[in-house]
C-alpha cells in the first residue's frame, strides 16, 4: 500500500472535496448564542417566558439548535484535526473534548445536588428542592447511585443533554473512518443508526430502579449533529436561495404547528373547533414522528426548515447579521450581536453555568413571587450573568498571564 499523508487519508472515493472549514462562521456563534438564552429561559422553574420559546410553536426547540450548531463547531475544531493530523490525532483531540464535557457534566450534577441539599437543610422553605429534581433516590442511596453517576447508568432528569453529547462525540472517530472510505457510506450508517433508534432498540437506561430511558437518545440525535458537521465541512452543499424552498419551509412550519404545539392547537380550537377535532385524531398517528427522545422525523424536518430560513435571513457569510451605519438602531444591534456571539462562542461554559443558575433563579422567584416585574428581572439578570460568564471564559481561554507586559 502506498504511503499517504494524514490529510490525504480522508480523501473519499467519491469527489466531495469541498474546501474544509477552517474559520468560525459568524452565523454559527450567533444562533448558538440565541440557543443559550433560550435554554436558560426554558430551565428556570415556573418561568412565564417559557410560554414564548420556539418549543411552544412547533416540534423542534433550542436543543436542536444546540446539537446542530455543535456539529458545525465540531467540524471546525475536530474535523480539521482529522484532516491535518490523521485519524489517530483527530481521535485524541475528540477524546480530550469528551474528557472536558464529561467532567463538566459531573461537576454540574454535584453542584446542583449540593445547592438543592443546602437549601433543604436550612429548613426555611416549604417545598423540598431535592424532590423537585427527583434526586431523593441519590441521597437515599448515594453509594450505588454515585457509581451510576460516574458510569452514566444513572442520568437524572435535568442532566441529560451533556451525556447525549458525550456519546455523539464518541461516534465521531467511527464516522471519520467511514468517510475515509466514502461519504455516502458514512451518511448511510448515520441514517441506519437513527432509523434503528426509532424502534427503541438502542435505548439507554437512565436509572436502575425503573425502566426510564435517557431523555435524549444519542443514537437518534447523532443524525442532526452530523448533518451540521457535514454542512460545515462542505460534504453537503449549501442549499440555494429559492422562493420555492422558502415557501415550502414556511408551509411546513405553519401547517405542522397545531400538531407540534399545544398552544397553537388551542388557538386553532378557538377559531375552528371542527378542524381542531380532525387534528386531534391525527395526533396518535404522529406520536413516533414527533418524539423527542429518539429525535423523530418531524423534528428533523421542522428544524431543517427553521435552519434554512435562518440561513436565508442571515445572508451569505452572515452579512445581514452585521449592522452598518451610525443610527441608534444600528448601534444597539451591533452591541446585541456582539453579546449574543460571545455567548455562542463560549457555549459549554455558558450552558453549564446556566443550568446551575436557572435552579437558583427559580428559588429566588419562589420567594419573591412571579408577577410580571419579578419574572422580567429574573430573566434579564440571568441574561446578564451568562453574558458575564461568556466574557470571563473567553478571558481565561486567552491566557492573559502568558502575554508580554
Amino acid at each position: 500500500m502506498a504511503t499517504v499523508s494524514p490529510a490525504s487519508d480522508f480523501a473519499p472515493a467519491a469527489a466531495h472535496a469541498a474546501a474544509p472549514a477552517t474559520m468560525r462562521d459568524p452565523r454559527l456563534d450567533f444562533y448558538r448564542g440565541i440557543a443559550m438564552f433560550i435554554i436558560l429561559v426554558a430551565h428556570i422553574p415556573g418561568n412565564a417566558w417559557t410560554g414564548w420559546i420556539p418549543a411552544r410553536f412547533g416540534f423542534s426547540d433550542a436543543t436542536e439548535i444546540f446539537v446542530f450548531c455543535s456539529g458545525m463547531a465540531s467540524a471546525i475544531a475536530f474535523g480539521g484535526a482529522f484532516m491535518r493530523k490523521g485519524w489517530w490525532m483527530g481521535t485524541a483531540r475528540v477524546a480530550y473534548r469528551i474528557w472536558q464535557v464529561y467532567w463538566a457534566h459531573i461537576c454540574l450534577f454535584f453542584f446542583v445536588a449540593m445547592t438543592m441539599a443546602a437549601l433543604d437543610q436550612t429548613g426555611a422553605f416549604e417545598k423540598t428542592y431535592i424532590s423537585s429534581l427527583n434526586l431523593q433516590h441519590f441521597f437515599k442511596d448515594p453509594a450505588s447511585q454515585m457509581v451510576g453517576i460516574f458510569t452514566l447508568t444513572y442520568v437524572p432528569n435535568y442532566f441529560d443533554i451533556l451525556p447525549m453529547y458525550l456519546v455523539v462525540l464518541a461516534m465521531m472517530p467511527l464516522y471519520m473512518a467511514l468517510y475515509r472510505v466514502n461519504f455516502w457510506l458514512m451518511a448511510a450508517v448515520s441514517v441506519a443508526i437513527w432509523f434503528i433508534a426509532q424502534t427503541g432498540a438502542l435505548a439507554l437506561p437512565a436509572e436502575p430502579w425503573s425502566d426510564r430511558q435517557w431523555f435524549f437518545n444519542p443514537f437518534g440525535w447523532q443524525l442532526l449533529f452530523f448533518t451540521g458537521f457535514a454542512f460545515m465541512r462542505g460534504w453537503i452543499p449549501a442549499p440555494p436561495v429559492s422562493n420555492t424552498l422558502i415557501w415550502a419551509a414556511i408551509a411546513f412550519l405553519v401547517l405542522s404547528a397545531p400538531i407540534g404545539s399545544w398552544k397553537v392547537f388551542l388557538w386553532v380550537q378557538a377559531a375552528a373547533p371542527g378542524l381542531a377535532e380532525q387534528i386531534r385524531e391525527i395526533w396518535p398517528l404522529t406520536k413516533e414522528l414527533r418524539g423527542k427522545t429518539e429525535f423523530g422525523l418531524f423534528r428533523y424536518i421542522h428544524f431543517l426548515s427553521l435552519a434554512y430560513l435562518g440561513w436565508v435571513v442571515a445572508g451569505e457569510h452572515g452579512h445581514r447579521l452585521i449592522a452598518s451605519g451610525h443610527s441608534l438602531g444600528a448601534r444597539i444591534w451591533q452591541v446585541a450581536l456582539k453579546l449574543i456571539t460571545k455567548v455562542g462562542q463560549q457555549s459549554l461554559a455558558v450552558f453549564v453555568f446556566s443550568m446551575a443558575a436557572a435552579r437558583l433563579i427559580g428559588v429566588a422567584l419562589d420567594q419573591t413571587g412571579r408577577d410580571f416585574a419579578t419574572v422580567f428581572a429574573a430573566n434579564t439578570i440571568g441574561f446578564a450573568m451568562i453574558i458575564a460568564v461568556a466574557y470571563l471564559a473567553a478571558w481565561f481561554k486567552s491566557q492573559p498571564w502568558k502575554s508580554k507586559r
